[in-house]
């Protein structure tokens, strides 16, 4: 990271960025080129271990992606600014981000399937949830298992 003194590196301050934010962006490739995708995400942290839940179609080239190359990067941010001044290079945008990459499949085995759609519904809303069967069945769930993790944040007081 080239601006270290932007650099986050408490554990708690990045786990209350990651539940801040409502877009997790993940980036993949295939033999097209680049592919970029925003999806609704769960976070769940084991033992120091950060995995992300997404769910989507079980067709289509994010799928494909997923299942041929297994591996992906992320983005997520939040704490959005602009700052404005008098002259162009006094311009400045305030944020708090997260990127990194990992490993990323499709979960199969059912309870950990409905353990990733839990982690996406009560990173919006906690709840106890239930799932038609028929529904879990048809959804894809993607699992990354993070092996790279940064976070940085531009505040205002900077």
């Amino acid at each position: 990271m080239r601006r270290k003194d932007r650099e986050i590196t408490d554990g708690e301050k990045i786990r209350e960025i990651i539940e801040g934010c409502d877009c997790l962006r993940l980036g993949l490739c295939d033999d097209e080129g680049m592919y970029i995708v925003p999806l609704n995400f769960g976070a769940v942290c084991e033992a120091g271990q950060w995995y992300f839940y997404c769910h989507g179609a079980s067709a289509g080239r994010k799928y494909d992606c997923i299942q041929n190359r297994g591996r992906a990067a992320f983005e997520m941010d939040r704490a959005h600014e602009l700052v404005t001044g008098r002259e162009a290079c006094e311009y400045s945008y305030l944020y708090e981000s997260i990127i990194g990459d990992g490993t990323v499949e499709v979960v199969e085995d059912p309870d950990e399937k409905k353990k990733g759609l839990d982690a996406v519904m009560n990173h919006y809303g906690r709840g106890e949830w239930h799932y038609d069967v028929e529904l879990m069945r048809r959804v894809a769930v993607f699992k990354i298992r993070v092996l790279h993790l940064s976070c940085k944040a531009h505040y205002e007081s900077e």
